[in-house]
């Protein structure tokens, strides 16, 4: 699939505008898909709540997805694995950090109580089971199709609680002054998000296959820093312009609900399709990746205001950097 494009791979310039345009089309189709899903949605009057921590959540997730299945069937199974623990290291230290650091991030009741134990139960899962493979295993089975499973069957449980949550809140679309978009305009921005995911997907992994290979770097590598970043745009987006508008809680329920669907859900599909062995380095970034979200649990319990302050923002950027710098002097 997308073979056409390999020649242009050769060329350095055309393979920068490959991924930068693999990047460009994961995020618009990401993006189409959210409207056209959300569209239909309220059409049939489901309420913003639903709408918010299901299909806008499956929505910021779907190029972490894409770039998975695409890895998957290539066989470069190690994108597969860090383009997760990338992404949601990146979203809790390099993007709830900085939006920290732009405005403190206030958090909600229910996030502290539901969700942010959740993506902290996401992290330690993979760590456990990296530990596991150490402990009782020959270290190199990875997540296999068993543990995948087990993934699965927590976001099950995930959405069951979540839509058992959202039966208290009611729908906030008003009759009177809501214009229902048509059904043939959301349907048109489904399906040509789903082109645009698959297209972004293709030159994403193609490309950065490509470049790992010519500087001599792992494709862990690639996968926790180039590709994890750009999965992570729509999340960095979001978070950032509602810290500048003072919405930063919007930020944390984004980063979160972000990280719960990339583990579960994205992961656990991932694996089921096909078992992701180990690589060098994995039991360090579950460890990070599983740190964040605690380290987030407890910011916002150890402080009246229950927010992320400032100060922890730039503590999260710093280790991060530091995170960055031992792993790529160890690669």
């Amino acid at each position: 699939m997308f073979d056409f494009i390999t020649p242009w791979l050769q060329n350095p310039y055309a393979l920068a505008a490959i991924l930068v345009a693999g990047f460009v089309f994961l995020i618009l189709g990401a993006d189409w898909l959210v409207d056209g899903a959300s569209g239909i949605a309220k059409r049939y009057q489901v309420s913003d709540l639903v709408i918010g921590l299901t299909i806008v959540a499956f929505g910021t997730s779907m190029p972490e997805m894409i770039v998975n299945l695409v890895s998957v069937a290539h066989g470069t199974t190690d994108i597969a694995i860090t383009n997760i623990l990338g992404s949601n290291t990146i979203n809790v230290f390099i993007i709830l950090g900085l939006t920290a650091i732009v405005y403190p991030v206030a958090s909600q009741k229910s996030s502290r109580k539901f969700d942010i134990p959740f993506a902290m139960a996401a992290g330690l899962l993979v760590l456990l089971f990296v530990a596991a493979d150490n402990l009782f295993g020959n270290g190199t089975a990875g997540i296999g199709r068993g543990e995948g499973i087990v993934l699965l069957i927590f976001f099950v449980i995930f959405m069951v609680l979540t839509f058992r949550r959202a039966k208290v809140a009611p729908s906030t679309i008003q009759a009177g002054n809501y214009r229902p978009m048509k059904v043939w305009k959301a349907l048109v921005l489904i399906v040509f998000g789903l082109l645009l995911l698959v297209c972004g997907g293709e030159m994403i992994v193609k490309s950065s296959v490509k470049i790992a290979t010519d500087l001599g770097i792992s494709d862990a590598i690639i996968g926790l820093t180039v590709v994890a970043l750009g999965t992570s745009l729509p999340e960095l987006a979001t978070s950032v312009v509602a810290a500048f508008k003072k919405n930063s809680d919007l930020a944390l329920g984004n980063v979160i609900g972000s990280n719960i669907f990339n583990v579960f859900f994205v992961l656990g599909v991932s694996s089921v399709i096909h078992p992701l062995p180990a690589y060098d380095g994995l039991a360090v970034d579950a460890f990070l990746a599983a740190l964040g979200c605690a380290l987030v649990w407890i910011f916002v319990e150890t402080n009246k205001e229950r927010e992320v302050k400032r100060w922890e923002g730039m503590l999260l950027v710093l280790i991060y950097a530091g995170y960055l710098t031992y792993r790529l002097m160890t690669m």
